[in-house]
């Protein structure tokens, strides 16, 4: 009688153990509501390369992308799973978050960035299809994700002391007025402009501005070579016709209404 029941408790533990390994039986009856998406920002990037090889890159290289839009057409190629992490910020910093490809979802464009001439540097444009191919890809990411608008950001914004990307050509005021970003009020602008013109804030001020725009700054309150470098991707973003870098009036202006958006 104890062999028996042996037996069967042993046989009853190896139907269980079946049972784990087919699939665990969980109760799924009290979910909680404190949770979020893994999917808090999204990044854009150029490719600098032709479509070819930028697939080539993104696909078997040491780099990935959830997305990339090509050129002519301007096919969207989903190249990973939004569930899965890619290899496509590295070392970077927004809003006091790091390393965001944990949390993002990165875009590249296809293409080439820019070529240094002996009268400057050119940059590249992005075509019409391009740009409306970006902007239906973000409407269908914010379907999923409740995304600020500020979170929507490039990977010259995250890492600016590195990356260049997407350029002073990408159409950032175009996504802003449909919702993928910020971009400040022009007459707000002006106005603020004059005040600045009279009264230059201090280096300290600029970089209490940016880290609370969410540029990851140091807070020497000098103008050290890192702050420079911010401060030109912040202009390169806000203010393309001019991004050196320097402190100047009406980047305090357009720095001081973007805080005020926050």
């Amino acid at each position: 009688m104890i062999m028996k029941l042996r037996n069967l408790a042993g046989l009853a533990i190896a139907l269980w153990l079946s049972g784990c390994a087919s699939g665990l039986r969980l109760d799924t009856s009290h979910p909680s509501a404190n949770y979020d998406s893994r999917v808090q920002f999204v990044v854009l990037h150029y490719t600098a390369a032709p479509l070819d090889r930028s697939l080539a890159l993104l696909t078997h290289g040491q780099v990935s992308a959830h997305y990339l839009i090509g050129d002519g057409p301007a096919t969207i190629y989903r190249l990973a799973d939004e569930r899965y992490r890619t290899w496509h910020a590295g070392e970077s910093e927004w809003d006091g978050r790091t390393w965001l490809n944990s949390s993002s979802i990165g875009i590249e464009v296809v293409n080439p960035g820019y070529t240094d001439t002996p009268t400057g540097r050119v940059w590249y444009p992005y075509s019409e299809a391009q740009v409306q191919a970006v902007l239906a890809l973000l409407r269908d990411i914010r379907t999923r994700y409740r995304l600020e608008p500020r979170y929507i950001v490039g990977h010259s914004d995250i890492a600016p002391l590195r990356k260049l990307d997407p350029g002073p050509l990408f159409p950032w005021q175009r996504l802003a007025k449909e919702g993928f970003g910020l971009w400040p009020d022009a007459r707000a602008v002006s106005r603020a402009k004059v005040h600045f013109e009279m009264s230059p804030p201090t280096m300290a001020w600029y970089q209490e501005q940016l880290a609370k725009i969410g540029y990851g700054v140091s807070r020497s309150g000098v103008l050290d070579v890192a702050t420079r470098h911010v401060l030109a991707a912040f202009q390169m973003h806000y203010r393309p016709s001019r991004f050196d870098g320097a402190p100047d009036a009406e980047t305090a202006a357009i720095l001081q209404v973007l805080a005020g958006m926050i």
